[in-house]
C-alpha cells in the first residue's frame, strides 16, 4: 500500500494545486461564461481532492499540503504571465499548460503502476480524464 499512498498523495496535491491555480485565475476573469466554466472545473478538482482525502484518512496516511514555495511560484507565474495580457485566451493557455502537465504525470502513473487497487486507479483515471476534458473545454477560449 506504500506506493499507492504516495500516488494518492500525488493526486491529492495536484488537485489542490489545480484548485489554487483556478482561484488565482478566477480573480482575473470578467467573462461570465468563462468564469462559470472555471468554477465548474474548480468543483471537479474539489471532488477529486475530497475522494483522495477520504482514502488517505481511511489508511491513516499523513496528508501533505502543497509546499509553500510551489504555491508561491505558481501564483507568481500566473501574475507575471498575465501582467500585460489577462485575456480569456491567455488565461486559457496557462491553464491548458497546467492541465497538460497533469495529464502526462497521471498517465505515467497509470502506465507504470499496474499494481494499484481499483479504487485508486479509478480516482487517477478520473483525474486524467478531468484534465483532458478541461483542455478540450479551454480550447474554445484560445
Amino acid at each position: 500500500m506504500g506506493n499507492e499512498i504516495e500516488i494518492l498523495k500525488e493526486i491529492n496535491q495536484n488537485s489542490k494545486m489545480g484548485m489554487d491555480s483556478l482561484s488565482t485565475v478566477l480573480k482575473k476573469v470578467e467573462d461570465s461564461d468563462f468564469k462559470e466554466l472555471l468554477n465548474t472545473q474548480h468543483d471537479e478538482y474539489q471532488n477529486i481532492y475530497d475522494r483522495t482525502q477520504e482514502l488517505l484518512i481511511k489508511h491513516n496516511a499523513s496528508m501533505e499540503d502543497t509546499p509553500p514555495m510551489q504555491k508561491a511560484m505558481s501564483w507568481m507565474g500566473i501574475q507575471l504571465n498575465t501582467l500585460t495580457d489577462s485575456s480569456n485566451s491567455k488565461l486559457s493557455e496557462l491553464l491548458i499548460q497546467g492541465n497538460d502537465m497533469g495529464v502526462v504525470k497521471g498517465t505515467k502513473l497509470l502506465n507504470n503502476y499496474s499494481f494499484m487497487n481499483n479504487e485508486i486507479k479509478n480516482i487517477l483515471s478520473d483525474f486524467v480524464r478531468l484534465q483532458e476534458k478541461n483542455i478540450d473545454d479551454l480550447k474554445e477560449y484560445l
